[in-house]
């Protein structure tokens, strides 16, 4: 066994710090401290054999036997003890002192399972709980994004617990442990060599390991031996900086091991003592000698061994000091210098557990301290009462321990919390070889506060780590390659939660970071991009005016406007021309506007929706059309009815006033207008960003607020167009000039082929081509409703003048009037013929009627047939009808006013046959019919 240099010192620390206390004229002056000295030698069945041999003395010492024996020789009752190292051996004497409530504080046992208070009810310790120490090792392994780790831990208290708590705090932030084994100092070969297979073959390279340096040394020496390198060791404190494995031959295995060690502490005057130390001047040190022979591998004369002396204070050692053996060795001179060897023992750099063993007897020292100043009434016990300094037992001192506060030397605050804890701070070290002498330094790389809040504890400085003990490169320990953003982490069936593939969010999801658990959505105005590392805005989408589309759907409106403008000029231009005249001028005006508005309500249907325009575009356009549709209704019926009177009266010419056509346009528009203003007031269309046609595109559309509205808005106009429709058709008939009731039919044809046509696209279409389907549907009908109904009277007005004059209107006219004279007759006369032909009971043939139209009274002077048409041309016209009985030749002249009299008008029929009543039919159509 390898002698334990650091044990020694935490010893010599020990022995310090009771001379320092004795030697002090302000801590417990006039008393003397003294100890007892036993080595555990790192077994629990020596711990407790030197536990029972001062319990036992505690025991006779309080059975107050001096009358019964000699005295001379007694040795004091032990009120504390300082120990153990490992948490194992301070488990076995905590449950031991426990009964008897003697108190024991120990300076490295770290193990929570000491904070206990049911259990070890006398522990103390001034090394901080193992439970910050986990929770710090997760910590690391989260801060280097590993997530495939090893464990390691030695099979007792200390490491068991340790372990557990890693595990626990591992598994809340996502750590995977590949593999977890237990080790021990007394484990046989082949269960070592079973741990090293297991090391070699996993593919996690971080290890944490929960022991001591006798437990680990066993297991390194063979990972030495078997040169498994690559590997990361995270140590916890126990081990950290342990002799035992900091050597610089296994360096190239554990070369880049990180570890926790305790905050160190500052003890003025250690250095020399430490030097000073000499078998010969160390009398009250039994354990001087060995340290001796193994420093300068020598033995002394065993004339020269001291026996170790009785005292109050026993201090345990886990690891052992060691026995050294005199063989092959020579004989120490006793003249060495102790300042002329390397060993841990002079390692005073950096004193942890040496302070820790500073601090713990200074704890005891102040608990007496407190006993020996305290005021009655002012004490701990009954009634406030106060212990004897001269007779304490070493419950009074425990219970004085557990109120302990006072200040140490560094000005800190010392104080133990309920569980008997002192909480401190970790330094975090990394393995260095040292370029001076090849030896392992541990050169501090950060720290572990435990005080700070949650995040904010661990603090690294990378630049300082050495991987591998010369790399700058964090190593990869990872069950699977990092996820780059756009992706997420997939589970793999059967696998631990570390081990994962790589998924590609879907689309409208992203993920910016490395090794995303889940994508994240992208807001409802965004979609992922390409790579779906981020989110972009969605494309917004609405009819522009700037798009093609718009731009030639805007040109079609503007050009519908121009005509219709237009024509309306021509019509203003030529107002009084007959062709207008006979149009009904004013209803034509009303109708060119109603147009005029058609097209423009288009317009509203283009450009970002609005929740104005989409409250405006559909009333706008219901009411431009029903308008429009109304004027041409009640225009056709006019005309129907005037052609189809019998006797015109003044009461026909009263109904069908100017005023009374416009009452019928106003009451059909203001249906209209009662539906729109329903719909708007129960439920008003409004600018709507529809997310749910296509994923990348935000639709801005108008929600209608009401379809049945819109259905019912649309629906009266097509119900005003076949009303319309069917006089149309009824008037196909009538005069040519007054004939445009066939175009109006045509219009409707259009009209209903546009709007049939509509439906079933504005039902099968979406986003922006909704509002497109529309605009060509009010377009199309508009442009079917101008072009059919003056397109023909534009052009005649502009290209054919000849036929916009009063003599072509009458002229057409009464050509119709004697078509309905002639036929009524011929009905009249066949009814007649055949009336008589079954009272005569004549047979034979009907016979053929012959028809001439004569003027009343012979013309003394007829003139030729050449100058006879050219009269006709000039005076009027002369048209022949022909029946399937008869022929009827109709001539009509007319005589113009000469300069501004009223025009006479004569009119010359002569007929073979009676045409009775067809002078009161010409007369009822030209009563009725604006015609100057």
């Amino acid at each position: 066994l390898r002698y334990n240099f650091r044990g020694f010192r935490w010893l010599q620390a020990m022995i310090f710090a009771i001379e320092e206390i004795n030697s002090s004229p302000n801590l417990l002056p006039n008393m003397t401290l003294g100890y007892r000295i036993f080595d555990t030698c790192n077994t629990v069945s020596k711990a407790l054999e030197a536990t029972l041999s001062f319990v036992a003395q505690n025991k006779i010492d309080s059975l107050n036997l001096d009358e019964f024996c000699n005295c001379s020789e007694h040795i004091p009752s032990t009120i504390a003890v300082v120990g153990a190292t490992g948490s194992g051996i301070s488990t076995a004497v905590a449950n031991l002192l426990g009964l008897f409530y003697i108190p024991q504080v120990s300076y490295a046992s770290s193990s929570r399972l000491l904070s206990n208070k049911n259990q070890f009810k006398s522990f103390l310790r001034t090394i901080p709980n193992d439970e910050h120490q986990a929770t710090a090792m997760a910590d690391i392994i989260e801060y280097f994004r590993w997530n495939w780790v090893g464990t390691i831990a030695a099979d007792d208290d200390y490491g068991r617990p340790g372990i557990e708590k890693f595990r626990e705090e591992a598994e809340e932030r996502d750590i995977c442990i590949d593999f977890s084994e237990l080790i021990s100092q007394y484990s046989d070969e082949e269960e070592i060599q079973q741990v090293v297979e297991v090391i070699q073959n996993s593919t996690a390279r971080v290890i944490v390991v929960f022991s001591s340096g006798p437990d680990l040394e066993p297991l390194i020496r063979e990972i030495v031996r078997r040169n498994i390198t690559g590997k990361i060791w995270l140590a916890s404190e126990a081990w950290a900086s342990s002799s035992l494995i900091a050597m610089p031959e296994f360096f190239r295995v554990i070369g880049s091991t990180i570890g926790f060690a305790l905050k160190a502490g500052q003890i003025p005057g250690f250095r020399e003592f430490l030097q000073k130390v000499h078998p010969k001047k160390s009398t009250n040190n039994g354990f001087a000698k060995e340290f001796w022979e193994e420093t300068f591998n020598c033995y002394l004369p065993d004339g020269s061994k001291n026996s170790p002396a009785s005292t109050s204070i026993h201090k345990g050692n886990e690891e052992g000091l060691g026995n050294g053996t005199a063989a092959y060795r020579p004989p120490c001179t006793g003249n060495e210098n102790i300042t002329s060897v390397e060993t841990p023992y002079m390692d005073y750099t950096h004193l942890r557990i040496s302070y820790n063993v500073y601090l713990a007897v200074y704890s005891i020292a102040h608990a007496l301290q407190d006993i020996y100043t305290c005021t009655p009434g002012k004490g701990l016990f009954t009634n406030g009462s106060c212990a004897d300094i001269k007779k304490v037992e070493a419950w009074q001192v425990l219970k004085h321990l557990r109120h302990l506060n006072f200040t140490n030397n560094m000005g800190e605050q010392v104080d133990f919390d309920e569980f008997g804890d002192l909480v401190g701070n970790y330094s975090i070290i990394n393995w260095h070889l040292s370029p001076e002498d090849g030896s392992v330094v541990f050169e501090e790389v950060g720290h572990y506060n435990v005080y700070a809040k949650k995040g904010e504890r661990l603090f690294i400085n990378e630049n300082k780590i050495l991987w591998s003990g010369l790399s700058k490169e964090v190593p990869f320990s990872n069950c699977s390659r990092d996820c780059l953003p756009g992706t997420r982490k997939g589970i793999i069936e059967g696998e631990p939660t570390c081990c994962f593939e790589c998924v590609d969010c879907p689309d409208g999801e992203y993920s910016d970071e490395t090794d995303a658990s889940a994508c994240d959505k992208c807001p409802e105005d965004y979609w992922s991009n390409e790579n779906h590392t981020s989110c972009i805005p969605k494309q917004i989408e609405f009819l522009s005016w700037t798009e093609p589309f718009g731009i030639a759907l805007t040109l079609f409106a503007v050009l519908g406007i121009f005509l219709t403008s237009f024509v309306l000029g021509v019509f203003t231009k030529f107002r009084n021309t007959p062709i207008v005249k006979a149009t009904n001028r004013e209803l034509s005006y009303l109708l060119l506007f109603s147009l005029l508005c058609c097209f423009s309500s288009s317009l509203f249907f283009i450009g970002e929706p609005q929740n104005w325009t989409c409250r405006l575009r559909q009333p706008a356009f219901g009411i431009s059309f029903v308008l429009c549709i109304s004027c041409i209704l009640v225009k056709t019926n006019r005309v129907l009815l005037v052609f189809e009177a019998k006797i015109p009266t003044s009461l026909h010419r009263k109904w069908w006033g100017l005023n009374l056509q416009f009452l019928l346009v106003f009451l059909c528009t203001f249906v209209q207008i009662v539906i729109c203003v329903i719909w708007l007031y129960t439920a008003p269309p409004s600018s709507y960003r529809n997310h749910e046609l296509e994923d990348e595109i935000i639709f801005i559309t108008c929600h209608e607020g009401s379809l049945m509205a819109l259905g019912f808005l649309i629906g009266y106009t097509c119900l005003l167009a076949a009303i319309c429709f069917f006089f149309a058709f009824k008037s196909r008939k009538l005069p040519e000039n007054f004939n445009e009731a066939k175009f109006i039919t045509f219009s409707m044809l259009i009209f209903f082929i546009v709007w049939i046509s509509f439906i079933p696209a504005y039902a099968s279409t979406y986003g922006k081509f909704v509002s497109a389907v529309e605009v060509i549907a009010i377009l199309a009908a508009s442009f079917g409703l101008l072009a059919c109904i003056f397109f023909n009277k534009v052009y005649i007005i502009l290209f054919k003048p000849s036929r916009n004059t009063i003599e072509e209107v009458r002229c057409s006219t009464a050509a119709h009037a004697f078509k309905v004279a002639a036929r009524a007759t011929l009905r009249r006369s066949n009814v007649s013929r055949k009336r008589s032909n079954s009272l005569g009971g004549s047979t034979g043939s009907t016979p053929s009627s012959s028809l001439s139209s004569k003027s009343n009274h012979e013309d003394p002077f007829p003139l030729p047939a050449s100058a006879e048409r050219q009269h006709q041309q000039q005076r009027g016209c002369k048209q022949k009808v022909s029946f399937g009985s008869g022929t009827v030749t109709l001539s009509l002249s007319f005589e113009e006013p000469q300069k501004n009299a009223m025009a006479n008008r004569n009119v010359k029929c002569r007929n073979s046959l009676e045409a009775q009543n067809s002078d009161d039919s010409l007369m009822r159509h030209r009563a009725l019919l604006p015609l100057q």
